[in-house]
């Protein structure tokens, strides 16, 4: 991904939750995603999807059970 399509998404995404901490990280060796980030904590990917001419962008967030409230 361009530093622009870093940039918008970004931007977006800040914008969508209304968080300020959201930054994208460029993923070593890796052209086609970003990792996405909570203030220090690493939340998930963000994949650049090119497909018949047309252009989007998946974003995969794993949770873990452990990670889940318990008294709900």
């Amino acid at each position: 991904m361009t530093r622009d399509e870093i940039a918008k998404l970004e931007k977006y995404l800040r914008g969508l939750f209304r968080l300020d901490t959201i930054s994208l990280h460029v993923r070593a060796e890796k052209d086609d995603s970003v990792e996405v980030h909570i203030g220090d904590e690493f939340v998930g990917i963000i994949f650049k999807d090119e497909e018949e001419g047309e252009l989007s962008y998946h974003f995969q967030m794993t949770i873990l059970d452990f990670d889940l409230p318990e008294d709900v």
